[in-house]
């Protein structure tokens, strides 16, 4: 008997320990961080099987039960990625097109949010609500009449359908930077007219270096787009020389054959093209969050 009352003690003590609330938050915490730890698991798990099959040959690939690790890792396949097809050339190509985009979202979405959220002019809230309902449209309805606008003005096989549409603004992102510009005190812009600034001292000088987080939200969703934008590309341009990477990759199903796929080599430049969307996500990921949290709050 004596024996079993340190035994009882001990974990009459343990329970009462657990009853606390310092421990359920501990114990909550402990849970929280395993569920998301097996979901980041199995959310890199095709990240994983593309970097395996990078590496293998094809004999390899198919083999069951499968292996994760290759027994010769072949790095010839990436160097393969640039003498089979024009890599470089398609790289090029998309950053490009990435690059005048985000000047012309970042310019012309923050002008436009700033008018409909620091000015007072007749119709403002109608030309608003109208702004909404277009981002209810998908993409897809209106990709004929504008296949058809863009043949009529010769427009096809160039990047003119991705470029200039880029300096009209896009819906979301003015919606996203208008909600972002509702934060800033409407008391900063007297102040600014008090010393002498107009509308458009106060758009650049004033309220443009506030919402730094909403535009780089906005820049990190524009890259994203453009760079991986595969049908677009796909239904207006013809020469493979025009391509950008997410259409080029294409061309690497079928590499020195028609009767298979490359697998490993697809898998290689896949892996590649990856890599600035990662680099890009870790290196901004504080700046944003921080974007996307504000701009949902409005006063």
């Amino acid at each position: 008997m004596r024996q079993t009352e340190p035994i009882t003690h001990w974990f009459g003590k343990a329970i009462s320990l657990l009853r606390t609330r310092k421990a359920k938050r501990l114990l909550r915490t402990g849970v929280l961080t395993l569920i998301v730890a097996a979901g980041g698991l199995v959310l890199m798990m095709p990240l994983a099987w593309m970097a395996s099959t990078s590496l293998k040959p094809l004999g390899q690939i198919w083999v069951f039960p499968p292996k994760w690790i290759p027994d010769k890792p072949l790095w010839s396949n990436y160097a393969q990625v640039f003498t089979q097809r024009p890599y470089l050339i398609y790289v090029r190509n998309a950053i490009y097109i990435v690059a005048v985009a985000e000047v012309g979202t970042l310019l012309s979405c923050s002008f436009v949010a700033y008018g409909f959220s620091r000015l007072r002019f007749p119709g403002r809230d109608f030309l608003f609500v109208v702004l909404l309902g277009t981002m209810m449209i998908p993409g897809y309805a209106t990709l004929i009449p504008m296949f058809i606008f863009f043949k009529q003005i010769h427009w096809l096989n160039t990047y003119n359908p991705f470029l200039v549409p880029a300096f009209f603004g896009t819906p979301v992102y003015i919606f996203l930077l208008r909600q972002f510009y509702m934060t800033i005190p409407l008391e900063m812009d007297d102040a600014a007219k008090i010393d002498g600034c107009g509308y458009l001292g106060l758009y650049w000088r004033i309220l443009l270096p506030l919402v730094q987080p909403a535009l780089a939200a906005v820049a990190i969703f524009t890259f994203m787009g453009r760079w991986n934008d595969y049908f677009g590309p796909l239904i207006f341009l013809n020469d493979e020389k025009k391509w950008p990477i997410a259409l080029g990759l294409l061309s690497y199903q079928f590499g020195q054959s028609s009767y298979y796929i490359s697998w490993n080599i697809l898998m290689a430049a896949s892996l590649l093209t990856l890599i600035p969307c990662l680099l890009l996500f870790f290196l901004a990921q504080r700046v944003f969050i921080q974007g996307v949290v504000i701009t949902g709050v409005e006063k």
